[in-house]
């Protein structure tokens, strides 16, 4: 890795990526990798999971990085996929559509301009306004609306959903959609970020009354501890829904939940799955989060005016944890792996994919490495 010229270290690092893409284009041009590796290789599974976009999204980062037509024909490929999943509501019981519809047929359509990308993504922003609450304001994380055991959990993650709802009133869709977005916002940012910034993974709300009920976690260490990703998808979440609405309460949000983050990074900058935990060997790093918080750190130093002097600071910790993470982090040193990112957790509690490459790691990675070297604008 050079160190010694920034932007060649960034360079170098991207090509790597699409070193590793172009290792699986053809498996994964009809498939799709699962959410995350096993013994450092993902598999190839169909258009099932809530992580398939983040393949598609790579491709598509692929393609304005480098203008290659293969990646462009692989992503546009995809899209009837996506098109009869909406259309035949296969595994779309999830906010996670948000995650599904952005990085395939909104970035599509961004790029391209098909008209059947936006149609598709429409559709999907109608199936998750189905998961409104008007009463709670929220938008339920999955399972089914009327199961007294799953109903009003909305989750942190699902900031990064809320982007199709914005976009498709924008786009001509129903104006309830960004209201929607707004109202769940405004709600994630009272019962799910505690007085300290630290997050909740998960939040219940009585859906009849609208009254808050309990924080828990679903994939943290504890139901009061900080699991390390949704904290990082709260830096990147809150701005997004700024970029839509120009809520600046939102901006600084974002800062406090970055700074509480990166006080608990340890020293080769790559944090733990949980942020309760700072050292030691027995606790698994999660390079994913730290992928997503580069990301998010990235969009804050963007939409900080030049006179903040948290501009640079910001700006400097995610290049930071990009360096760390092309220095340390990546599976060069595994030949067999089709991966990007070693050393991610995706659940660990339940004991999936731990210590392994995640596809969301990859993808935010690449985001992160293609917003240093390009003027990228954002699939979100």
């Amino acid at each position: 890795m050079n160190t010694t010229n920034p932007l060649a270290m960034y360079q170098q690092a991207a090509e790597y990526v699409l070193q590793q893409i172009d290792k699986s284009l053809d498996l994964f041009t009809d498939n799709y990798p699962g959410p995350s590796s096993e013994n450092g290789v993902y598999p190839a599974i169909g258009n099932i999971e809530w992580t398939s976009s983040f393949w598609t999204g790579m491709l598509w980062l692929a393609y304005e990085l480098t203008g290659d037509p293969k990646y462009r024909q692989a992503a546009e490929h995809q899209l009837a996929s996506y098109k009869q999943r909406i259309e035949e509501q296969i595994q779309t019981d999830t906010h996670d559509l948000g995650f599904l519809y952005s990085l395939s047929a909104v970035a599509e359509f961004r790029i391209t301009g098909n008209p059947l990308a936006r149609a598709t993504a429409l559709q999907a922003a109608e199936l998750l306004a189905g998961r409104y609450f008007s009463q709670a304001g929220i938008i339920q994380a999955w399972g089914d609306l009327s199961d007294p055991e799953q109903c009003g959990r909305m989750i942190i993650d699902c900031l990064l959903n809320l982007p199709l709802l914005y976009w498709a009133t924008e786009t001509g869709g129903d104006p309830r959609y960004a209201e929607y977005a707004r109202t769940h916002v405004a709600q994630a940012a009272r019962y799910l970020v505690r007085p300290d910034y630290s997050t909740y993974h998960t939040y219940y709300m009585d859906v009849e009354t609208g009254a808050p009920r309990y924080g828990n976690t679903h994939q943290g260490y504890a139901d009061d501890s900080c699991w390390a990703r949704g904290q990082a998808w709260g830096i990147y979440g809150f701005l997004l829904s700024y970029k839509y609405t120009g809520d600046a309460s939102l901006v600084e949000l974002s800062k406090e939940l970055a700074r509480y983050f990166l006080a608990r990074t340890p020293a080769d900058g790559v944090v733990y799955w949980d942020l309760i935990f700072t050292g030691g060997t027995e606790q698994e790093k999660d390079s994913s989060a730290s992928a997503v918080a580069a990301c998010g750190l990235l969009e804050l130093a963007d939409q900080l005016p030049v006179s903040d002097p948290d501009k640079a600071l910001f700006r400097s910790e995610a290049l930071a944890i990009l360096q760390a993470l092309a220095a340390a982090y990546t599976t060069g040193d595994q030949p067999e792996s089709n991966g990007v990112l070693k050393h991610g957790v995706y659940n660990k509690p339940r004991g999936m994919g731990i210590d392994e490459c995640t596809i969301w790691g990859d993808y935010y990675y690449f985001e992160g490495l293609v917003r240093v070297l390009t003027k990228h604008r954002l699939y979100w």
